[in-house]
């Protein structure tokens, strides 16, 4: 099994590709489940197309890559689905106060009673939150 740094090697002309894209995001580069996640968003469906080229020109058959390129207006949609659909989540972390995530999302930590609202089916007072419940931010 190779290691992060022979993958990156190897994939390294993608990378530098992702890299040189104007208006391309590279998001991560790392090792996960035995293979090199390359998660990135790049500009448009011709530009996802090269890295795609690229890839396959490096290895066809890529079975030590795991990548996960979208092109802006991919991005722009799913992220416009997910807020439609269910909002942010967020998880509870140990000191958090539904106060404290308000401030965090909205700036005020007065906005609390948002989230206590939207979240009734799994709270039933905002001063009782536990560690590891997902909240979802409206």
């Amino acid at each position: 099994m190779a290691d992060e740094q022979q993958l990156k090697s190897k994939y390294q002309s993608v990378i530098n590709l992702i890299k040189q894209e104007a208006g391309a995001q590279l998001q991560n580069v790392h090792l996960e489940g035995g293979k090199l996640l390359v998660r990135a968003t790049v500009p448009s469906d011709a530009a996802k197309n090269r890295v795609w080229d690229e890839i396959k020109r490096v290895d066809p058959g890529f079975t030590d890559l795991t990548a996960d390129i979208n092109s802006q207006g991919q991005a722009d949609a799913q992220e416009s689905s997910r807020n439609r659909s269910a909002g942010q989540t967020y998880t509870v972390q140990s000191g958090d106060t539904l106060s404290k995530i308000s401030k965090q999302v909205y700036g005020d930590a007065g906005q609390y009673q948002r989230i206590f609202e939207a979240n009734r089916d799994k709270l039933s007072d905002p001063d009782k939150i536990q560690v590891g419940q997902v909240l979802t931010i409206p």
